[in-house]
């Protein structure tokens, strides 16, 4: 008989579908989709971390050129758009155990 009492989270995923859509996952939050994303957002994480290393090297330099200050604005935009997904994504989790505040949408 399946367990009545287990909760039944749904979760933004790290990654959209192929057309650019949010992929979401309902479960306990156990299982091996929930573990994979959350190495992704790990790993999204860190490499947030490590651009913003290269961003402050970069412009403590105070030598660039267009093209650099270009591919960093880039790099450093979809970085941050991962980070607010996970944000969304962990501040959703919180919201749905009742010890957070639900996103607001924006």
């Amino acid at each position: 008989m399946p367990d009545v009492t287990a909760r039944v989270f749904v979760r933004l995923l790290p990654w959209t579908s192929p057309d650019g859509k949010p992929c979401f996952l309902a479960g306990d939050g156990t299982g091996y989709v929930s573990r994979m994303a959350d190495r992704i957002e790990e790993e999204q994480l860190g490499s947030a971390d490590d651009l913003i290393d290269e961003a402050r090297q970069l412009l403590a330099a105070r030598a660039w050129t267009p093209g650099e200050l270009h591919l960093l604005a880039v790099e450093l935009t979809a970085t941050l758009a991962d980070v607010r997904r996970v944000a969304r994504s962990r501040g959703g989790r919180l919201a749905a155990l009742g010890t957070g505040r639900a996103d607001d949408g924006r």
